[in-house]
């Protein structure tokens, strides 16, 4: 392993990302390259719990999540690219976690039962939706990293990998129960019990001002849109406010707006002050300051974004998984023979060929 911690973390591919993303969790990615180990997860194979009569659709926003991933600043020089359904390791380490969670530990899953009624599934969903849950858990220990960069409504599926990190260190490795979570290794535990780390921006209000950022809510502003998009989405943010000479509330949506992304925080403080005034300053000013600004931070990721496009652009793409996919494997290989080894199941170790 490198000297650096590691981190794992990742997207399902479902479609274009947006700035709830960046705020959330792709900004921390960027930011975090030089200091850990860094390995990102592409779930396809999560993908198809919902979509298993898509497999097209899933094959192209494979592609296109890992460009949006480059335009955003995340470095194949310097980060790994993880393609799930190329690791093998993941799908036999999800196995062995599924024997030490109870069922209705994962049904608890308060992220898993939000999006089974999102969703409106019912009880018509597959066996694999709860089983993803599990497959979660085996995603990030299989890199057995000590950071895990997410959203804040991914928080929750975070504790059941630690959870179950807990009790396969205390069962096949003799920790001792009352181990601090920050002591599990040194005590002897092959897997560190991860920590998740939120974004700066926990939950970003989508264009209507009322909920969370989403594709399918149709309130998203998209990594790739242009400036008059941006202005455009950001001009029926609700806010509440009728008059610029009317006092204004400096929380509600289209403040959390200024406060994530005008960086000057002498223009942001000047901006608050005039607004809770009512001094003579519209909504509609501040929202096009903000789409500016938005436009401002997204100007080079379509730069570099414009630079995939095409086939020439899958063809690197598919390179980059490629290549990936080799250290990737040997890190998830490790972790698996370890864990077999305090199963008591290292009847033979094998070796992975790559064409």
């Amino acid at each position: 392993m490198s000297e650096k911690p590691r981190i794992l973390t990742g997207d399902t591919p479902t479609g274009q990302l947006h700035l709830g993303h960046w705020v959330g969790s792709l900004e921390n990615r960027v930011a975090l390259q030089d200091s850990y180990e860094c390995y990102f997860l592409i779930a396809n194979m999560h993908a198809f719990t919902t979509r298993v009569d898509k497999p097209d659709e899933i094959r192209r926003s494979t592609l296109e999540i890992v460009k949006d991933w480059i335009a955003c600043g995340i470095d194949p020089e310097r980060s790994t690219f993880v393609l799930q359904t190329e690791i093998p390791a993941i799908a036999e380490l999800t196995w062995y976690l599924a024997m030490l969670l109870p069922f209705n530990r994962v049904m608890r899953n308060p992220t898993l039962k939000t999006e089974l009624e999102d969703k409106g599934l019912g009880d018509n969903y597959s066996f694999g939706f709860p089983m993803y849950s599990v497959g979660q858990c085996a995603d990030i220990l299989i890199f057995r990293p000590k950071l895990v960069p997410v959203g804040e409504d991914q928080l929750a599926h975070i504790e059941p990998c630690r959870e179950v990190a807990r009790r396969f260190n205390q069962l096949y490795c003799g920790v001792d129960p009352h181990t601090e979570d920050a002591d599990y290794e040194k005590a002897g535990g092959l897997f560190p019990i991860p920590e998740g780390k939120v974004g700066r921006v926990a939950r970003l209000v989508g264009t209507d001002g009322k909920l969370k950022m989403s594709k399918s809510l149709n309130n998203a502003i998209f990594l790739t849109d242009e400036f008059k998009q941006i202005k455009k989405k950001l001009s029926g943010l609700y806010t509440g406010r009728v008059a610029m000479d009317e006092p204004g509330d400096i929380n509600n949506s289209l403040f959390q707006y200024v406060r994530a992304f005008i960086r000057d925080e002498a223009r942001v403080a000047e901006l608050e002050r005039r607004y809770a005034a009512g001094d003579n300053i519209g909504d509609g000013h501040i929202k096009v300051e903000v789409a500016e600004a938005i436009d401002a931070l997204l100007a080079p990721m379509r730069e570099r974004r414009a630079e995939l496009a095409g086939e020439k652009g899958d063809e690197k793409v598919l390179e980059i998984l490629r290549e990936h996919t080799k250290k990737a494997n040997a890190a998830a290989e490790e972790t698996l023979y370890r864990a077999k080894q305090a199963m008591r199941l290292d009847f033979g170790r094998r070796e992975l060929v790559f064409p």
